[in-house]
């Protein structure tokens, strides 16, 4: 680009121009630009400490240069400053206190000046672009977008947008997709971000919604909003699931989005590489909605803990290996498109889990009501599974039980009283003799045995409760269970536990079942001594009845 300083006045229009039309931004913003550069420039050959304007005329191309002085009665400062006498020449009735101009004659910059004019034209004119752009694509999140391949840097893909830049990084490409140098390619705008080197406009092609997204361009009734993709859960390149639901009852939405001998789906399956796509009726019923996403197994039984969010899946022996899939892909994607953890078991398994639930809290109730085995294993036939059930619902519940009476309902409620209390007086000495203040005792939702909880995991006063966050005391705990592959023509090897991961932790009491609500007021009254007013001191109490 030639100089804008040396440059005649039609050379400076044709450059403002020029740099305006190619780089996509505004005249006046180049204009802009350019007046600053003369001005740096100017400053440069007059003096740093000179405040000196430019003025670039976008019609004619005249430049106009000046400097601005203050008037006043006595002079400090000879580059800012001048006496009213001087002033007065250089415009007529100027007044002590006012900012006059003083015109400075165009002078010849050298190229020195010329290249630093240059530099800050290219700044302002880069930062104007890095806006424009990021104007252009902030609410473009959530769109599908072509491009064509610039480069791929340490696996991550440059894509070239037009008027910006985009990057699929690693973690979002689809695995062993050849990334080719000018091929064009469609991606799901992540987010774009703000950021020092320009905009950053995130894509992906791994991501759920990029699926959602071609399902729509392919199938009118989803862009239309008759059927409507209610889930979507993917591993990127081998297999994916959606769950689709239709708000017209003659439109069947697993028809239309598969299409005419599949043409539908298939059109998204090459997109997506040659990714195997399940499409399954979505329903209001958790069960009905799992049965379904376990497709192609078939299920027996679903059992929900709507508390824990886990689903309880058993399925006939010889579905196990379908139900769960290779490496547990099926049962991992039906889980993400559910949301809830599912646990696959055997009807076997599922028999011998029963079984010994049924036998340890038959023991448990023999034990803590000291009653016989016949009356422990109604209660639990019952569906009592704990003594806070017995000590706590209605009279009525208990002495419904078939060769049950009132008389007896009432000694059983006595009686998980009374273990409810000598298990309370347990924890509380087991509390004490773990150095858990009493303080901690006195906080509404917490009882003995979540104090004990509470010691083992260090936590002994206020102060170390209250340094907690909320879902650090109260995030439930997850263990996921995976199973070993069986080699093909075997049984599959039972399943194994494994240890929860550090982000699977959960909170400290995470095993009772605390709301959030009851989190944040544990919390809060941990920390309610932080904002008491100190007492006075015996000086200070003095000197306040004294005045």
């Amino acid at each position: 680009m030639a100089s804008p300083i040396s440059a005649n006045r039609a050379e400076l229009l044709a450059i403002a121009t020029s740099v305006a039309t190619e780089k996509m931004i505004d005249k006046s913003i180049v204009i802009e630009a350019m007046e600053e550069a003369i001005q740096k420039s100017a400053r440069n050959r007059y003096g740093a400490e000179n405040d000196i304007r430019a003025k670039l005329d976008p019609r004619t191309g005249d430049l106009r240069l000046w400097r601005v002085v203050e008037v006043v009665e006595e002079v400090e400062d000879y580059f800012k400053q001048v006496d009213l006498a001087a002033a007065q020449k250089l415009e007529e009735g100027a007044k002590l206190g006012d900012f006059i101009v003083d015109p400075l004659p165009p002078v010849d910059l050298g190229r020195i000046d010329a290249q630093s004019a240059k530099q800050v034209i290219f700044q302002k004119v880069r930062d104007a672009e890095r806006d424009r752009q990021y104007e252009e694509f902030k609410d473009r999140a959530g769109e599908v977008i072509t491009g064509v391949i610039k480069s791929v840097e340490f696996g991550h893909v440059i894509v070239n947008l037009g008027r910006a830049e985009g990057v699929i990084r690693l973690d979002q490409q689809i695995p062993r997709e050849a990334a080719r140098v000018g091929e064009r390619v469609r991606a799901w705008i992540m987010k774009v971000e703000r950021q020092n080197r320009g905009p950053q406009i995130f894509l992906s092609r791994a991501h759920p919604e990029f699926m959602k997204k071609l399902f729509a361009q392919e199938v009118p009734e989803i862009y239309d909003g008759i059927i409507t993709i209610m889930a979507a859960a993917r591993d990127p390149g081998s297999r994916a699931k959606i769950g689709v639901i239709s708000r017209d009852s003659s439109i069947d939405p697993v028809g239309a989005c598969v299409g005419m001998k599949g043409s539908r789906v298939q059109a998204v399956v090459q997109e997506l590489q040659g990714e195997k796509i399940d499409i399954i009726p979505w329903s209001e019923d958790t069960a009905t909605f799992v049965v379904n996403a376990l497709q192609p197994a078939t299920v027996s039984r679903v059992v929900i803990d709507e508390e824990e969010s886990r689903i309880e899946v058993v399925v006939p022996d010889d579905q196990l290996s379908l139900a769960i899939g290779r490496r547990g892909q099926n049962v991992r994607l039906a889980s993400s498109l559910t949301a809830s953890a599912i646990d696959i078991m055997t009807e076997q398994e599922a028999t011998e889990k029963r079984q010994k639930e049924f036998a340890e809290r038959s023991k448990m109730f023999e034990e803590e009501l000291d009653v016989d085995e016949t009356l422990s294993q109604l209660l639990v036939a019952e569906g009592f599974s704990e003594l806070e059930e017995v000590a706590y619902v209605s009279l009525d519940e208990i002495a419904g039980i078939e060769g049950f009476d009132e008389e007896l309902a009432e000694e059983l409620q006595s009686r998980a009283t009374e273990a409810l209390d000598r298990r309370e007086e347990a924890n509380r000495e087991l509390r004490r003799g773990m150095g858990v203040s009493d303080d901690l005792a006195a906080i509404p939702h917490l009882n003995e045995a979540m104090l004990v909880t509470l010691g083992k995991a260090k936590i002994f006063t206020l102060d170390d409760l209250a340094d907690l966050a909320t879902d650090e005391l109260i995030a439930k705990k997850r263990v996921e269970q995976r199973r070993r592959e069986a080699p093909p023509g075997t049984a599959p090897r039972p399943p194994v536990r494994r240890d929860a991961r550090p982000e699977d932790k959960g909170g400290v009491l995470g095993d009772y079942s605390l709301s959030e609500e009851q989190g944040n007021e544990i919390i809060m009254a941990a920390r309610a001594h932080w904002f008491e007013e100190e007492p006075k001191s015996e000086e200070a109490a003095n000197a306040d009845s004294s005045q």
